[in-house]
């Protein structure tokens, strides 16, 4: 019997074994995959291109792994976290680090099983007693110093030139196969990783929905490479707004009217929210270029007004809102496109002014921006012929033009980065546009922005043969290698200044789900959009018709082709006995006789150019036939652009909102009934076809 019972043994812990190796948990095995070819752990908040705080008494550590390339990566698990004195601070097993109240210092440590780093905390006051305020407590974070948290050189160093050029890459994949891209396709996982792209900029096609949206820019950061991707997308607000899911916070324009740096920071830091709950770390805005050029036909409402002042202190209060929701803002487009009367997507602009007159006015917000730490910056495709009088042969027909900004050396590297000291990172704008694609072919294009001093090439007109013509430019030595790692150096600093980091671990995209539902369009940024609309409005003109009193059983009528229906469904909320006539030519007899019926009429126009104000237009002509014909009160509206008036001076009453938005149609219907006291100022001055003046700078109505 002993002796079958030890022949049985053997067998059993065998099989035993088996069955553990089998069914353990992988933990230990992912954990020292994960370490494989790891250099170091280091703390990020260490890290010196890192500004980090203690806020309302709690931070968030980081922890990196340093890889023996020079790379690094997020790592989030098999971490063990500690403080050596819980009485001043604790910390989970996420980093969190909570103060307890009470004055004094601690280590807070992190190892991985191999490496370890610590981060100081001290706190100089308590404030666990009742006597102390809170307010008062003063508590920081004491980084630790020495070469193991230097970097970013390191991880340059250890790139490829191919890995280094694609850093620089920003393309577009907003169609695929003539289908908008909404999902993560093989092809584009593919090129994202052959060309180690250093960034995608979305658009509104990409971004329908708040779930669909984050997966989408969830699995483009697990596509890429080495390091994290920038997540870019044109969310300036107004008229240029990107995300469909999200608020529709009125444009700068809008917000110059309101005269307020308060409410342009809280519409910067929702913008931002909203975008980082998205996983969208990178905004081309806001727009700093200065509108003093009426006939604008691309900057118009985008810019916060004509006035040098008003645009750099508001712009400076959306980027920092912007900045201090995690997301970096780009002021655009440099060195100013304001005082233009081409489109740069249709042509090729001039602004023609000296040094000078440019650092009073256009140049002068983009300093202030730079002052204040702004992330990035644009350039504009527009020629500056006193900065930078280069000819170059267009390719178009042959002629001799002025080079661009977006590719002159003068503008970018002699005026930008040594005249005025920017240190941040430099993006052409979209060298699709045809003011470059027109002029220049799409490789020599990118070479010359790169050697002018942009870091990112952003939506480069075929990916594989500026990737080519960029290595290519190196290895021949038109382009030194070190000018291309100054670039990759500036890049990979904002990558690590904003905590953009490729993770070791995936995120867990239905929690990051669950929060951007809580955050995007939520009732406290809904209430930011509302603030900021209803102080925008701006009452430019008013013949004792507002605010409009009519009784219930009078007719009102809302007249206009374009954002008609938004128009009439925000006048109906005040007035139920509303109709609408949609019109944009000469009314017929028939449609005049209807309107009389009415004992008011609001009107709506939308304009972008020169040619649709011009009081020929045939929406205008509508409007003067109805102020000149009707005996009631004829209230106009601007839509989008505040000059409309010019076409049409003898209305009744004029206002101008500044976009096509709902929450502005909401705001202007409030004015117009009184239920909002108008307090908008012109951000612009607006004169006649004439050339006189009808209302300046500043003006503004109220009841």
């Amino acid at each position: 019997m002993m002796k079958i019972q030890k022949a049985f043994v053997l067998p059993v812990l065998i099989v035993s074994l088996l069955i553990t190796t089998i069914f353990a948990t992988p933990g230990p095995r992912i954990k020292a995959e994960s370490k494989r070819g790891t250099h170091d752990l280091v703390i990020y908040q260490n890290l010196p291109e890192v500004d980090a705080e203690i806020e309302d008494s709690k931070v968030t550590l980081r922890a990196l792994h340093i890889h023996k390339q020079g790379h690094f990566t997020e790592v989030t698990q098999g971490l063990t976290w500690k403080s050596t004195n819980k009485n001043v601070a604790r910390v989970d097993e996420t980093g969190t680090v909570t103060l307890s109240g009470k004055k004094g210092r601690t280590f807070i440590t992190v190892k991985d099983g191999s490496k370890t780093d610590r981060i100081g905390v001290y706190v100089k006051s308590d404030y666990g007693s009742k006597k102390e305020s809170k307010p008062g407590i003063e508590a920081s974070l004491v980084r630790q110093k020495g070469k193991r948290y230097h970097i970013i050189k390191k991880a340059v160093k250890g790139l490829s030139l191919e890995e280094k050029v694609g850093q620089m890459l920003m393309p577009d994949f907003r169609t695929y196969n003539g289908k908008n891209v909404t999902e993560m396709m093989p092809e584009i996982e593919s090129l994202v990783k052959k060309y180690h792209l250093g960034g995608v900029i979305l658009f509104r096609e990409n971004v329908v929905s708040t779930e669909q949206t984050a997966r989408l820019v969830a699995d483009y950061q697990k596509a890429s490479n080495k390091f994290g991707l920038l997540l870019s997308i044109d969310q300036e607000g107004g008229i240029i707004t990107r995300l469909q899911s999200g608020t529709d916070f009125p444009g700068n324009m809008a917000l110059g009217a309101t005269r307020s740096e308060e409410i342009a920071w809280k519409v910067g830091h929702a913008i931002g929210e909203e975008l980082n709950a998205l996983g969208i770390n990178t905004n081309f805005a806001p727009v700093f270029d200065v509108n003093n050029n009426a006939d604008n036909p691309v900057i118009g409402v985008r810019s916060f007004g004509e006035d040098p002042q008003l645009v750099a202190d508001l712009g400076v209060a959306y980027t920092k809102g912007l900045q201090e929701s995690g997301v970096s803002a780009t002021a655009k487009h440099f060195p100013g496109h304001g005082d233009t009367a081409v489109d740069s997507h249709l042509g090729l602009p001039e602004v023609p002014h000296d040094k000078e007159r440019l650092k009073q006015v256009e140049l002068y917000p983009f300093q202030q921006a730079m002052d204040e730490g702004i992330d990035a910056i644009m350039t504009a495709h527009v020629t500056f012929p006193k900065i930078d009088g280069t000819k170059v042969i267009s390719n178009k027909d042959g002629s001799e033009i002025a080079v661009p900004a977006t590719l002159s050396y003068k503008v970018l590297t002699e005026l930008m980065r040594e005249e005025m000291g920017f240190e941040g990172v430099i993006v052409t704008d979209a060298l699709n546009m045809k003011a470059i694609v027109d002029h220049f072919g799409p490789v020599d294009a990118a070479i010359r922005a790169v050697k002018a001093g942009s870091d990112l090439v952003l939506m480069p007109v075929g990916l594989e043969a500026v990737a080519e013509g960029l290595l290519n430019a190196v290895k021949t030595g038109e382009i030194s290698e070190g000018r291309i790692d100054d670039s990759v150096e500036r890049i990979l600093t904002l990558k690590v200044k904003r905590g953009i980091f490729k993770s070791e671990t995936p995120v867990d995209i239905e929690k990051e789900i669950d929060n951007a539902l809580k955050v995007v369009g939520s009732e406290e940024h809904k209430n930011v959009e509302r603030e900021a609309a209803e102080r925008s409005i701006t009452l430019v003109k008013n013949e004792n018709a507002l605010p409009l009193q009519v009784k219930n059983e009078e007719r009102v009528a809302v007249v206009g082709s374009t954002y008609l229906d938004e128009l009439f469904a925000s006048v109906q909320k005040h007035h139920g006995n509303a109709f609408q006539l949609r019109a944009s030519n000469t009314l017929t007899t028939q449609q005049l006789e209807e309107l009389r019926t009415a004992s008011a009429v609001i009107i709506g126009t939308n304009t972008s150019t020169v040619a649709g104000r011009s009081p020929s237009s045939a929406q205008m002509k509508m409007v003067n036939q109805i102020a000149t014909e009707l005996d009631v009160p004829v209230i106009a509206l601007g839509i989008r652009n505040p000059y409309d008036i010019m076409a049409f001076p003898a209305v009744d009453a004029y206002l101008a909102q500044y976009g096509f938005r709902k929450a502005s149609f909401e705001a202007s219907a409030s004015t117009i009934f009184g239920k909002n006291n108008p307090a908008g100022k012109l951000p612009v001055s607006i004169r006649g076809n004439d050339g006189n003046m009808l209302y300046s700078f500043g003006h503004g109505l109220s009841y």
